[in-house]
């Protein structure tokens, strides 16, 4: 009789590890879902960041050649003894040198270097942000994968030190989960 009592133990046991397993499993999935997410929004700010920073490029370009345009008519401007075509030059000096102050700094279109080179690196942080967060989701991941197998482990062969191993990982793996959606950059892994 207590043969079989040991094997109804044996039984629930076996439910408790399923139960265990089913739940590392639940949150691998989260863990894995979060990673994919974190994965793709480093790859998005990237290349969004990317876009701005070619977008200051051409606008620092664009502005080089308006400033020596204007500096360069700046300079033939005392040769010029006629007043009216004098006039039509100062004016011409005018919008060149407004048109590259345009390209340097533009608040009302966020086009500006500045306003491009500010949003490309709000891009960057974001970017930097989620790419740390996929390291954690991925080290939790793994912990929680490790964890199941041992979990595993534990039912075939009666090894109970293989369950509380299973258990370890998957707080760990839980921990590595929270750090990456809550404060991905207080830990530094890589």
């Amino acid at each position: 009789m207590s043969g079989g009592h040991g094997g109804h133990d044996s039984h629930g046991g076996n439910k408790k590890v399923a139960l265990l397993i089913s739940v590392l499993a639940l949150l691998l999935a989260i863990s894995e879902t979060l990673g994919k997410a974190s994965q793709t929004t480093t790859i998005a700010e990237n290349i969004e960041a990317a876009n701005y920073w070619s977008f200051f490029q051409a606008k620092t370009i664009r502005m080089t050649v308006m400033r020596t345009a204007a500096e360069e008519m700046e300079a033939e401007l005392p040769m010029v003894t006629d007043p009216e075509q004098r006039k039509r030059l100062e004016a011409r000096i005018d919008r060149w040198q407004k048109t590259a102050q345009r390209y340097d700094s533009e608040p009302e279109t966020q086009e500006g270097r500045k306003e491009l080179a500010a949003r490309a690196k709000q891009a960057q942080a974001k970017r930097d942000r989620a790419g740390a967060a996929y390291h954690h989701f991925e080290i939790g991941s793994a912990a929680y994968q490790i964890a199941i197998v041992l979990a595993s482990a534990a039912i075939i062969t009666g090894a109970s030190v293989l369950i509380g191993i299973g258990i370890l990982l998957g707080i760990a793996g839980t921990v590595m989960t929270g750090i990456g959606m809550f404060a991905p950059e207080a830990v530094h892994l890589f």
